[in-house]
């Protein structure tokens, strides 16, 4: 309609005079509200109310979740070392020592029982991950828990601590 309407203004096409025997519906007794563009300002608050019920019920359960995603990745990166470890126990017969530690899972140990030792490691990056704080793995074998132990301290980095500093111990996985 607007297209036409701009066209026959131009008089580029005798269209006025069939626009003129239209006929259409006056509505010229319809008024606009005032501000009827906009929302209220209680229809903002409103709007801001509910947002910031929303945020405060669920901001704290978001907030906890990153730590909480770190302890399963250190839990996760200890099954798979454990995993490591029982494999590389199948090839020579033993579990790596303290001394040799988890590096034994990526480099051939110089001393010890290593004639079968797989060639390329036991880890798939070639290198013994750190625990998600990117501290190193506690090793120790033999374990006082098992065939051996292996130990994240948590964020902290130091034994013990409680919450988010607390160990993640290889014996408590379950």
């Amino acid at each position: 309609m607007v297209f036409i309407l701009i066209i026959s203004h131009f008089s580029l096409f005798p269209l006025r005079a069939v626009l003129n025997s239209m006929h259409f519906k006056d509505l010229s007794h319809i008024k606009a509200r005032p501000f009827s563009q906009g929302f209220t300002l209680i229809e903002l608050l409103v709007v801001l109310v509910i947002l910031g019920i929303i945020g405060i019920t669920i901001a704290p359960r978001l907030l906890g979740k990153p730590e909480e995603a770190k302890r399963v990745k250190a839990k996760i990166t200890i099954e798979t070392l454990s995993t490591a470890l029982k494999m590389y126990k199948l090839d020579n017969g033993v579990y790596p020592t303290t001394e040799q530690g988890l590096e034994a899972l990526v480099s051939k140990p110089a001393t010890g029982n290593t004639g079968n030792w797989q060639e390329g490691g036991y880890l798939e990056k070639g290198r013994v991950p750190k625990d998600p704080w990117n501290h190193p793995f506690v090793y120790v074998c033999p374990g006082t828990h098992g065939d051996f132990d292996i130990i994240s301290y948590g964020a902290d980095g130091a034994p013990g601590g409680e919450g988010d500093n607390a160990d993640i111990k290889s014996w408590e996985i379950e």
